[in-house]
């Protein structure tokens, strides 16, 4: 069955605001909440809150929502160790519904915080390793690790979760899908690109799964979608310049960008047609279930909707009461059909 999330924007919106709405899609029938880990956010007027604290206030404040991270950088602004404790002490407080999502960071939220950007293939060996950390740690064992890039001397984790957490990894373009087949339990994206894209994508995640002799058919392949259920196009293609424009160009991922003020001044390239094209911006239900469609027919089982506005509350119980029902009855009919 497809599982259908909302995103938290955390570069947006302030914790005790954005607590509320992971509140609010849990009445509306989310079946997950995805939150960036982010040190600075996209725009100066923007918001980045520890995203740790909140996640444990709504592991508190829900009862069945699944809660994650979308992802978090686990090499440079924090030890492998200290989010292998993060994480563990979340997933106590929501049991069976926490996951860990990880990638290769940004300049934005590293490079500003500890001065340190190396480049992506060093990046990458770290989060591999950091991984394998991480999931040591997770075992309860006492483990002294000398590695390439981190140290630990007996290190053990006092307070573990009786399930195991899993964990994905971020894969933005095909070269980095058999890493996140390899080392992740599932793996996550975003959208825009073409089906051929996403395509390839799968393929090196499945190579790389197969490579570490895993089970393909359980790995979920997530996906982060931009959309708006709104008929004031104007409005939300406001919001999204004013929070996220510089997310709309690539060189922000890849390049020593790292205040939020360089991040705008990068983004002011982008035009409304750009965010028109990638973004479902309609108040009508089947445009909607329209966009949601054809990532599940790409092979997406995990859906985050991401809005940026105008009336988040709004775009959350639309979708609860307009877009989900008919998703899920969509996918249920499919999957009696194929059975």
């Amino acid at each position: 069955m497809v599982q259908l999330g909302w995103k938290a924007g955390t570069e947006q919106y302030p914790p005790d605001e954005l607590l509320d709405y992971a509140i609010a899609a849990e009445e509306a029938g989310f079946d997950s909440v995805d939150a960036s880990d982010h040190f600075h956010p996209w725009a100066e007027k923007g918001h980045a809150c520890f995203v740790w604290t909140w996640l444990g206030a709504v592991a508190a404040k829900t009862n069945k929502i699944k809660i994650g991270t979308g992802v978090t950088c686990p090499t440079l602004r924090y030890h492998p160790a200290v989010i292998a404790q993060a994480a563990a002490t979340v997933a106590w407080l929501a049991p069976k519904r926490f996951f860990l999502g990880v990638g290769t960071g940004e300049a934005l939220n590293e490079y500003s915080a500890v001065g340190q950007w190396p480049d992506y293939n060093i990046r990458r060996a770290q989060l591999g390793e950091a991984i394998e950390l991480i999931r040591a740690l997770w075992a309860g064992e006492k483990i002294s690790h000398r590695g390439v890039y981190y140290q630990t001397r007996k290190a053990k984790l006092y307070t573990c979760p009786d399930d195991v957490i899993p964990l994905y990894v971020s894969s933005m373009v095909p070269n980095s899908a058999d890493f996140a087949g390899k080392y992740g339990d599932g793996l996550i994206t975003v959208g825009g690109e073409d089906p051929q894209t996403y395509q390839k994508i799968f393929e090196n995640f499945a190579e790389g799964a197969k490579e570490a002799g895993k089970d393909l058919a359980v790995m979920p392949r997530m996906i982060e979608i931009a959309a708006d259920f709104t008929d004031d196009q104007e409005k939300a293609i406001d919001c999204r310049k004013a929070y996220w424009a510089g997310t709309f160009l690539p060189a922000l991922f890849t390049e020593r960008i790292y205040t939020p003020d360089m991040s705008e001044q990068n983004g002011k390239a982008v035009g409304s047609d750009t965010i028109k094209q990638a973004v479902c911006i309609s108040s009508d239900p089947q445009d909607h279930i329209k966009l949601a469609k054809k990532y599940i027919d790409i092979g997406f089982d995990h859906l985050f909707f991401h809005s940026a506005g105008p009336d988040q509350r709004a775009f959350i119980e639309a979708y609860g009461r307009d877009v989900l029902p008919q998703l899920r009855q969509r996918s249920h009919a499919k999957s009696k059909s194929a059975a």
